[in-house]
């Protein structure tokens, strides 16, 4: 009897169970549950298996960009003359001695396996030569293939191959508050590694104003930067460069808070630039500009506080051939929007001329679209040649004998002539230039940034071997 009690209950508890399962199953959608699956971001895949997301995400970035950064020495010549007031009250003022060669260090990026190192201009200006050294220690000999005195970059080339080097990222994606890190030798303490974050963008810090159109749209950081680290890579946490470290802004001259680097984007045109021409391709929209704030907004009749004002347009400028005018407001270049000085800067800077770009602007407060055709510093649409081609000259350094037996201390020698300015004027081979409008020239890159947009007369002051001194002057 109590074996059939226990059975029966057993079966009631089975079939209360089917009941219950069928009732679920008319009640409740299955399709609806939800399944969480751990999904590792794309980027981090590339990461070794044994790194974790957070500080060890540093090493990565880190281990990989230090091989590709290098210590880079510029050597150039500083006139020595002692000061004797009894020997100048006597005899007058002494003879100036042999240059001093003063040695200046800095940060450059290897971008290629082939050799192709980025600098800034100010750490090789003026240099008599140019030595890199490696992480691993080995020491070049760098050619300098060319320089951007707007932008503040140079481009040097040793010849070695299978370099460790940075692949060149997107400076456009980086966002505000995003981690980057800072490597170069400040102080000459080599391979240094520091992390911040991304500041701003954009930033106009007037830091270039006695360059010839200087282009300045920086990234600003809190990683620390000081002397030294100029020319070094700013790169995210992939390990890509981002920018070339460039200058700070201290009291003290140290860091404090405030780093700035060139945009990847804007170095990535002029290598490319330098590489095929030897000159930077500068296109110009050929708008004298400035940045729209409430009381212009009020003073103008805008509508909104956005965009940068035209306050107006060059006669044989891009611009007006396709009809901007005086007044108008540019709000975006291909796409981009624009809403400062530094950021239509940076936009133009990426283009050469005779490319075509779209530009919104808005006029009486509807906005447009126009076609613009870029225009070169000259007005024109086509390829500048560099320098040594329009002037019809090749230039070395001076040879330090040379210098010695002619009792000067700078200057520029022509170590061959073909048809140009230089040839017409009347100029001959080996003539040793010294000035070129009232300015001294120390370097071969000097030539360039000294007539690099110049429109007018050029007067060249300058000593042959023989000790004749001459005067030439040409057109620009």
């Amino acid at each position: 009897m109590k074996a059939q009690k226990y059975l029966l209950s057993v079966l009631f508890a089975v079939i209360g169970g089917l009941i219950a399962l069928f009732a679920y199953s008319l009640f409740v959608d299955t399709k609806s549950v939800v399944r969480f699956e751990e999904v590792k971001p794309a980027w981090f895949t590339s990461l070794p298996e044994n790194h974790l997301v957070g500080e060890l995400d540093f090493v990565f970035a880190a281990e990989k960009t230090v091989h590709a950064v290098v210590h880079v020495m510029s050597t150039t010549l500083r006139q020595q003359r002692p000061v004797n007031p009894f020997w100048e009250f006597f005899y007058g003022t002494p003879p100036d001695r042999d240059p001093m060669p003063v040695v200046g260090f800095g940060s450059g990026v290897i971008i290629s396996p082939d050799g192709y190192i980025v600098t800034n201009y100010h750490v090789i200006e003026n240099s008599q030569s140019i030595e890199v050294v490696l992480n691993d220690r080995r020491t070049f000999e760098a050619e300098l293939v060319g320089t951007d005195p707007s932008t503040d970059l140079a481009l040097l080339k040793v010849k070695e191959k299978e370099l460790h080097f940075l692949p060149l990222g997107n400076s456009d994606s980086l966002r505000i508050g995003q981690w980057v890190l800072a490597v170069g030798n400040p102080f000459n303490l080599t391979s240094t590694v520091t992390a911040g974050i991304v500041s701003a963008k954009g930033r106009s810090l007037n830091a270039l104003r006695d360059r010839n159109l200087p282009i300045e749209s920086f990234l600003q950081t809190d990683a620390a930067v000081n002397r030294g680290n100029s020319g070094g890579a700013l790169v995210n946490l992939r390990g890509e460069l981002v920018g070339i470290n460039t200058l700070i802004v201290s009291p003290t001259q140290s860091y404090s808070g405030n780093s700035f680097a060139i945009p990847v984007n804007i170095v990535r045109k002029v290598v490319e630039d330098l590489k095929e021409f030897g000159e930077v391709q500068r296109a110009l929209l050929g708008v004298s500009i400035q940045d729209v704030n409430s009381a212009l907004a009020q003073e103008k009749n805008l509508d909104k506080i956005e965009g940068v004002y035209v306050a107006g347009v060059t006669e044989d400028g891009a611009a007006k051939a396709a009809g901007i005018r005086e007044g108008d407001v540019i709000l975006r270049v291909q796409n981009v929007d624009v809403n400062s000085v530094a950021e239509l800067q940076e936009q133009v800077s990426r283009f050469r001329p005779n490319d075509k770009v779209s530009v919104l602007i808005k006029r009486n407060n509807k906005t447009q679209q126009i076609q613009v055709t870029l225009r070169n510093l000259q007005g024109t649409t086509s390829v500048v040649r560099p320098q040594e081609a329009l002037l019809g000259a090749k230039f070395q350094e001076v040879p330090a004998d040379l210098k010695r037996e002619l009792r000067i201390t700078s200057g520029v020698q022509i170590s061959e002539l073909s048809p140009g300015k230089f040839t017409a004027a009347g100029v001959k081979e080996g003539f040793v230039i010294t000035r070129i409008n009232n300015k001294n020239v120390n370097s071969v890159s000097e030539i360039s940034s000294m007539l690099e947009g110049h429109s007018g007369g050029v007067f060249v002051e300058g000593i042959y071997p023989d000790g004749t001194t001459a005067y030439y002057a040409f057109g620009m």
